[in-house]
C-alpha cells in the first residue's frame, strides 16, 4: 500500500477509461469497506452506495448523468447516497458497543436524545447527508487509488431520475457519482490556488 500522502498527491479525476477493464466485485467490496470507516456524526454512518458494475446497468446510467461516456467506460460507478434518516442507525450502532460493555446504556440513552434532538431541525438531515456522505465519498477515491483504481467524482447527473430509475427510496439522497476503472490517458494536471491566500487566521 502506498503512503497515503503520496497518494493524494497522486490522485487526479480520470475521465477517460479502458472499457475493458473489468473490476472484480470483491475489490469493490473492499474499496467501499474503507471508505464506510470514514468519520461521521455520532457515527450514524450517514451513507449508502448504490454500485453500477456491468455495462448493462451503466448503459441505463448513461442519459441520466447526461451522457457522459466515462459513465460506460469506467469499470464501475458508484452512486454515493446520503441518508435522510440516520438517526434510525442509533440501535445498530451503539448496541454492540453496549453488550460489549464499552458503552454504559446511560450513555447511549444520552447521545440518542443529542441525535434525536437534532433531527427535529429542518436543515440537519439533509445538511448531515450532504456532510457526512462526502466524507465516505473522498475516502472512497483515496482508497481506490492507493489499490491501483483511478476515479472521478460527477456531479452533473440527474438525482430524481436516478431515484425513480433505480428505485432509490426518499430516505436517501443522491451526492455524487464516482467511476472507478484504468485510465487509458494521463489525467490532465490542474494547478491548484495558492493555499495561503485561502487561509484565514482567527484572533
Amino acid at each position: 500500500m502506498e503512503n497515503i500522502l503520496n497518494v493524494m498527491e497522486e490522485r487526479r479525476s480520470t475521465k477517460v477509461y479502458d472499457p475493458n477493464i473489468e473490476i472484480p466485485r470483491e475489490e469493490l467490496v473492499s474499496i467501499l469497506e474503507m471508505a464506510g470507516k470514514a468519520p461521521s456524526a455520532w457515527n450514524l454512518q450517514h451513507w449508502n452506495f448504490l454500485v453500477f458494475d456491468h455495462k448493462e446497468v451503466q448503459e441505463k446510467l448513461l442519459p441520466i448523468a447526461f451522457n457522459q461516456q466515462q459513465i460506460v467506460d469506467a469499470s464501475a460507478v458508484v452512486a454515493v447516497l446520503g441518508d435522510l434518516e440516520a438517526n434510525k442507525n442509533v440501535d445498530p450502532v451503539f448496541d454492540p458497543s453496549v453488550e460489549k460493555g464499552e458503552m454504559t446504556a446511560e450513555i447511549k440513552a444520552v447521545l440518542n436524545k443529542q441525535i434525536q434532538g437534532a433531527y427535529t431541525r429542518d436543515q440537519y438531515p439533509r445538511d448531515a447527508a450532504f456532510s457526512n456522505a462526502s466524507l465516505a465519498a473522498m475516502q472512497l477515491m483515496i482508497t481506490a487509488k492507493a489499490k491501483g483504481w483511478d476515479t472521478c467524482p460527477i456531479g452533473g447527473f440527474n438525482p430524481q431520475l436516478l431515484k425513480e430509475t433505480f428505485n432509490v427510496t426518499d430516505r436517501f439522497l443522491p451526492i455524487m457519482l464516482i467511476t472507478i476503472g484504468k485510465p487509458l490517458q494521463e489525467a490532465r494536471k490542474t494547478d491548484r490556488l495558492d493555499i495561503r491566500n485561502l487561509i484565514t487566521w482567527a484572533e
